[in-house]
């Protein structure tokens, strides 16, 4: 098959999937997050003024815990996309990432859909995009490509199975991803794409050297019910939903006797501000939004985005004033409750949410 055919098709993939985002959602299954809740005390002791919702990743300041998380990339739509969110992420001091790369790699001609990113966000910390199938060099070159601050390797095993064209050999990722790790100059983040890490696999993705990972938990955008779509016969149809939530993932991080080795950012059907905190509650040092972020600016324009994250910066500082919590390790003692089926499987990975309930006592 000549080159031009095959970027070509993962050019239409880029604005199909985004067509199939916004489609399907709606269809999410019911978020784990509402089974996560805080115990509330009501002498707070801090003052909103007095509240850092800033936060340290990879070593640098961000001075809001969240930030907006890999999309896409690649084609005349999704380049006004990426130059959107990155205007909106400069004006709030949000970090960004951005989608797939590897179209841009295999077609130098449709780089300036992910450039554009750096271009509008020129001071923004952003996150080069590839997955653990290219090469040392080809990383490098995404890195480049964003002149970016850190790269993710997004691991979607699950949904290149159910993808009509996907791979169908995972057998030296982990090689991969460490030859990647040692080529570039900057630090690596691996994460899933909407079907969450496990502590195990977490720890194996700690002996690659990679820096920290993300989790990126069901509960979002359904990759397997996107590929699903666009199978002739939508016959897997019965694993959607597949993967563990994003609470879940956080709960079985802090489950043992230690954490896990790596810092973990939380992102996969975060909705709101009281998800993001829930996820800082639970050991994520900062908080990956896209699907809310995608429909906002999609559907309401660039202003109600830029809006939207102004709003979610004041109403984390709120949030986290009604917890007490001056900073974000001070969110890591709060009370929380977890009830419903989470708990039911939180429990299986030996959680203990009983301790969790009572973290402030100690």
């Amino acid at each position: 098959m000549s080159h031009e055919p095959i970027t070509s098709q993962q050019a239409s993939r880029k604005d199909e999937h985004l067509e199939l985002a916004m489609r399907l959602h709606g269809q999410d299954r019911a978020g784990a997050f509402d089974d996560v809740s805080f115990i509330h005390h009501s002498l707070p002791g801090v003052s909103a003024e007095q509240v850092d919702i800033g936060t340290t990743v990879l070593g640098c300041r961000w001075e809001v815990p969240f930030y907006i998380n890999a999309m896409t990339g690649g084609t005349q739509t999704t380049a006004a996309i990426n130059a959107g969110l990155a205007e909106a992420a400069a004006e709030a001091g949000v970090a960004i990432a951005c989608g797939s790369q590897h179209v841009a790699l295999r077609d130098p001609e449709r780089a300036d859909g992910f450039r554009v990113i750096r271009r509008r966000a020129p001071g923004a910390f952003v996150l080069a995009n590839v997955g653990p199938t290219v090469s040392p060099q080809e990383a490098l070159q995404a890195v480049e490509m964003l002149e970016a601050n850190a790269l993710q390797i997004h691991l979607n095993a699950a949904q290149e199975l159910v993808m009509p064209e996907g791979d169908r050999d995972f057998t030296d990722w982990s090689e991969a991803i460490a030859g990647i790790v040692a080529a570039v100059p900057v630090p690596v983040v691996v994460k899933e794409v909407g079907f969450g890490l496990s502590r195990r696999t977490i720890e194996a993705l700690a002996r690659t050297g990679v820096a920290a990972v993300d989790v990126a938990g069901a509960g979002g955008t359904d990759f397997i019910a996107i590929e699903n779509e666009r199978r002739p016969q939508r016959d897997l149809s019965y694993l959607v939903g597949w993967g563990q939530s994003t609470a879940l993932c956080l709960l079985e991080s802090l489950s043992g006797s230690e954490p896990v080795s790596l810092p973990v950012l939380a992102s996969g059907g975060v909705r709101n501000p009281l998800d993001v905190v829930r996820s800082l509650a639970l050991g994520a040092c900062a908080v990956g939004a896209s699907g809310h972020v995608l429909r906002t600016l999609v559907k309401e324009g660039p202003e109600a985005l830029r809006q939207e994250l102004r709003t979610w910066s004041e109403h984390v500082r709120t949030l986290m004033t009604l917890l007490g919590a001056a900073d974000v390790s001070q969110l890591r003692r709060t009370d929380v409750l977890v009830t419903g089926s989470t708990a039911e499987r939180a429990r299986l990975l030996g959680v203990d949410l009983t301790g969790l309930a009572h973290r402030s006592d100690s």
